[in-house]
């Protein structure tokens, strides 16, 4: 049996116990998740304390079954220690068990608590999350249906999507792109980075300017628009530049050779 040594000390902790939703379709049982692997874990229960506001004191804390108090000092002499053990990273607490609850709930070992050895399963949660993300998954792969082609070119190439296709294969890298992270995705349409950087890689396509690695240059005249520092990427150089208001002469001229 694998066992889970938890930090000693002392946690700022309310003795007071903490309000949590039902975490099962059975509304009186509590879920519990261990973040180590192993399909069995044992809580080592030796030297807990936590700070108890109500009597203004650090108090060690041990779950004993036939005990209402999960206070040491509230306890009886002859009162043994019960094992509280993970199985298949998961222990389950149902209501008649108030006193193992109130345990796992001020551990300092709960995640809620600022530990690292386990959890409370809000399995409520977990699905709104997952509806949410699902809507905005949907919602991000409507834009690649809906999006007029000119913003959808713009973002194809804030992503280094190839523009340089069809319009149903560039649809498609940009379909898996929504999947794969749909809130960039969408708030990518709402960038001003986003479509600064389209603008200048098209500018640098249709040879309105050029990106060398030590400055952009206006391409006909060779001449230096902005220097790159080494080692930084000519066209973010650009972007970061094209969005400035010094720039804002330097936008318009791209932009009337782009013919916007």
């Amino acid at each position: 049996m694998e066992t889970t040594q938890n930090k000693r000390g002392t946690r700022g902790i309310s003795t007071k116990a903490a309000t949590t939703k039902s975490l099962s379709t059975d509304k009186n049982i509590y879920e519990y998740m261990s973040k180590s692997g192993g399909s069995v874990h044992m809580l080592i229960q030796s030297g807990i304390t936590v700070y108890d506001k109500e009597s203004n004191a650090v108090r060690e804390i041990r779950y004993c079954e036939n005990e209402n108090s999960i206070f040491k000092d509230e306890q009886s002499s002859s009162s043994v220690k019960t094992p509280i053990v993970f199985r298949m990273g998961r222990i389950f607490v149902h209501e008649n068990k108030p006193n193992l609850k109130r345990y796992l709930d001020l551990h300092p070992g709960n995640e809620a608590n600022g530990g690292t050895v386990f959890y409370l399963v809000d399995n409520e949660a977990d699905a709104e999350k997952e509806i949410q993300n699902e809507f905005l998954s949907v919602d991000a792969i409507s834009m690649v249906r809906d999006k007029p082609l000119e913003e959808l070119m713009s973002v194809a190439m804030a992503f280094n999507v190839s523009t340089d296709r069809k319009v149903a294969e560039i649809k498609h890298d940009l379909l898996q792109i929504a999947k794969s992270n749909p809130k960039k995705f969408i708030d990518s349409f709402d960038n001003p980075v986003v479509s600064m950087k389209a603008k200048v890689k098209q500018a640098k396509s249709m040879q309105i300017i050029k990106a060398d690695s030590d400055a952009v240059r206006w391409f006909d005249s060779d001449k230096v628009i902005i220097s790159v520092p080494v080692g930084q990427d000519p066209i973010d150089v650009m972007v970061r530049y094209c969005l400035t208001e010094q720039a804002a002469v330097l936008v318009s001229e791209i932009d009337r050779q782009l013919g916007a």
